[in-house]
């Protein structure tokens, strides 16, 4: 089966790798992105755009 493609823009790459934020806001999309590419990103095609 063929996985769905997925395109990122960079600001998701970002909030992934980068290093924890003291801005709650962003700390917790940081959080967010990193659980979904620990359990959903397998599951499709990544490129970034």
């Amino acid at each position: 089966m063929t996985k769905a493609a997925v395109y990122l823009e960079t600001s998701v790459v970002g909030y992934a790798t980068s290093r924890p934020s003291r801005d709650l806001v962003v700390a917790g999309r940081q959080q967010i992105t990193r659980e979904w590419f620990a359990v959903r990103a397998e599951g499709y095609e990544l490129f970034i755009s």
